[in-house]
């Protein structure tokens, strides 16, 4: 989702201008701090809940390899 965020931000940014709205830009700011917040408290304990499952079902790291090859 951050890799999101970052490559559509410069598309809004140009959009934006083109479209006349280059004064709303400066309020950008607050849309993608709040949107970073959110990817970060909502993300990580995702993630984490994601990883003790993981570890629960008993993968371990040199059985995700094997897997791989």
């Amino acid at each position: 989702m951050l890799m999101g965020l970052c490559c559509v931000v410069p598309i809004v940014l140009i959009l934006s201008g083109t479209a006349g709205l280059a004064a709303l830009t400066g309020y950008l700011d607050y849309v993608l701090f709040a949107a970073l917040a959110l990817t970060i408290v909502i993300g990580l304990p995702l993630y984490a809940r994601h990883h003790k499952r993981k570890q629960d079902a008993g993968f371990t790291h040199e059985d995700s390899e094997k897997r791989d090859d």
